[in-house]
């Protein structure tokens, strides 16, 4: 297995990624041409400095992905964080700790961009995830919130 930068190319299989789930399933929109929309965020995301998309790869089949943010900020001397979203593993990859793997790649690129924190959201409903993510040593220290628009 290997990492590496998501490039236009797969975003046919990322969009796989993210909606092979109950929750992603009812997200988003797999479908065959994918819609432009995904295209124009790929775009943003790969033009803007400290975003992208780290992909897990085997046999040159995409098997993971995350999105990983950069984000400088004044609040805590200046700190920078890492954003993590976007978590998904193939389901016939699922309990060969490629999660794992991917989480310590995006870890290392963030401490490499001396970010002093790595951040998450997470659906309440993902309660495995929330083990995963405890597991790694994340704590649950505030609530998120959003505003749909």
């Amino acid at each position: 297995m290997e990492f590496r930068k998501a490039n236009k190319n797969d975003l046919h299989s990322i969009v796989r990624l993210l909606a092979d789930d109950e929750l992603g399933s009812k997200r988003e929109r797999f479908e065959e041409p994918l819609p432009e929309a995904y295209y124009e965020a790929f775009n943003a995301i790969e033009t803007q400095v400290g975003n992208q998309i780290i992909l897990a790869v085997e046999n040159q089949k995409v098997i993971g992905c995350l999105q990983l943010t950069i984000i400088p900020g004044l609040a805590r001397q200046g700190m920078k964080r890492a954003q993590i979203e976007g978590v998904r593993v193939d389901r016939n990859y699922r309990g060969k700790r490629i999660g794992e793997k991917l989480f310590e790649e995006a870890i290392l690129i963030a401490k490499s961009e001396k970010c002093g924190m790595v951040q998450l959201t997470t659906d309440k409903q993902r309660s495995d995830a929330h083990r995963f993510y405890e597991k790694l040593g994340f704590t649950a220290s505030h609530e998120g919130m959003k505003l749909i628009l």
